[in-house]
């Protein structure tokens, strides 16, 4: 075996990263199971196959689960990698902890536990996570609202740095900051993401900030750029003002020349939603927000309503619209709006209604580019605040989300891994 070690850890790379491939094994006369590719041309030389055959041989190894343990040993312990990244498929798995759920519920489903995380494939890159997004879709992606396949890690949003690139990719190197809007299994250490879901972060552009704005930012970015492309002189409502997408959505709206009519809960909340730029701020627990808006406009009502709570606010925002109003709703913070009859869209002056999300606005990577790109830039030239609320650690994300839940956070919330 000594004599042979370095032999056998040269082929050993190749093999782990080989054992899937459904080819022959080293010797059919062996070993039966179709697993192994060993006729990849100019990687093995006749002498490295008739020395690795004897080797088996003589521990007359006839079983595929111990040939792969040995070969796991003889790579993990002498640890030599002869072959270069290019002529073999082996893939690292690094430890690393996240936040998982293997069945829906509460924020008592989530866990945090170890996971593997591989070197990265083909046009993706692996990176270390500064900092992850909690957004509302975490939550209904936790509770099945919106289902997915189980057991899963959550999270879509973050930023941090890239600590390995797959092949093909060349518009990233290690070292780099990015963020992203949509990878799944963002809330955790580590991550592999396609190159083409990161954007590279400005230099003068912080990466918890950039974590902040990926979700949030593009989503009232294309809510007053694209859903209903605010004018001069329109006035609009915007429910849960001081949230992470109604702070940047007031000012967005502020951008183009609207007036703002904002709602919160609380005192402290309308505050931040004024230093924001909104020009009304109702108090939603004190006040019919119905009849403020039909007050302040006149009875006439507004052009757009951005609601992101829904079940409990959807009647009335329907009753501020002017005709030809745009209803939009873009979130489910109360529950979802129950099925409507279109009829009432006409009773209500042949108003349009629409439930928007973030991929249908950055379906191609130029329209994700372009919408990011502005975003960062208002955040370079100080015209656009981007307010990080709360940070918590990784491991206390229940908490993260109870406090969303219960309309307890102001702006961004992060976690930390």
């Amino acid at each position: 075996l000594n004599a042979m070690a370095p032999t056998l850890a040269y082929a050993a790379t190749y093999l782990q990263g080989a054992v899937c491939r459904n080819a022959p094994y080293i010797h059919q006369g062996y070993h039966k199971e179709k697993i192994l590719d060993m006729t990849a041309p100019g990687i093995f030389s006749p002498e490295l196959l008739v020395a690795i055959q004897s080797f088996f041989c003589i521990l007359n190894c006839h079983d595929p689960e111990v040939y792969q343990d040995i070969l796991g040993y003889i790579f993990y312990t002498l640890k030599m990698p002869f072959l270069s990244k290019d002529s073999y498929s082996y893939q690292k798995e690094i430890r690393v902890k996240a936040i998982r759920i293997s069945q829906y519920g509460g924020a008592e489903v989530l866990s945090f536990e170890d996971i593997d995380v591989a070197d990265p494939g083909e046009g993706q890159v692996r990176i270390t996570i500064e900092a992850a997004g909690v957004n509302f879709i975490d939550t209904y992606h936790r509770t099945g609202l919106y289902p997915l396949d189980l057991p899963l890690t959550l999270g879509l949003e973050g930023a941090g740095t890239v600590n390995a690139v797959g092949a093909g990719v060349s518009a990233l190197a290690e070292g780099d900051r990015v963020a992203w809007k949509s990878v799944a299994g963002s809330y955790a250490e580590q991550v592999v993401a396609d190159a083409a879901e990161v954007v590279k972060i400005p230099s003068d552009v912080a990466t918890k900030t950039a974590a902040a704005v990926m979700l949030q930012g593009l989503t009232a970015h294309y809510l007053v750029n694209s859903t209903y492309p605010i004018r001069e002189g329109d006035t609009c409502l915007i429910h849960a003002a001081a949230g992470g997408v109604g702070l940047l959505l007031v000012q967005m709206a502020k951008m183009r020349g609207a007036r703002v009519i904002g709602t919160t809960s609380t005192e402290e909340k309308a505050a931040l939603a004024r230093g924001a730029g909104a020009d009304h701020i109702i108090l939603y627990t004190e006040r019919d927000f119905e009849a403020e808006v039909l007050n302040l406009t006149d009875s006439k009502g507004v052009e757009v309503v951005y609601d992101s709570v829904a079940k409990a606010t959807w009647e009335k925002s329907i009753n501020c619209l002017k005709p030809r109003g745009y209803m939009v709703f873009f979130g489910n913070a109360s529950g979802p709006v129950p099925p409507l009859d279109p009829l009432l869209l006409s009773q209500q002056g042949s108003i349009y209604l629409t439930r928007p999300t973030l991929n249908s606005y950055t379906q191609t990577r130029e329209e994700y580019l372009q919408r990011t790109r502005e975003v960062m830039s208002w955040i370079q030239d100080d015209e656009l605040d981007v307010r990080i609320g709360e940070e918590h650690p990784l491991e206390n994300t229940a908490e993260a989300h109870n406090r969303l839940e219960g309309r307890q956070t102001t702006g961004k919330v992060l976690l930390i891994p």
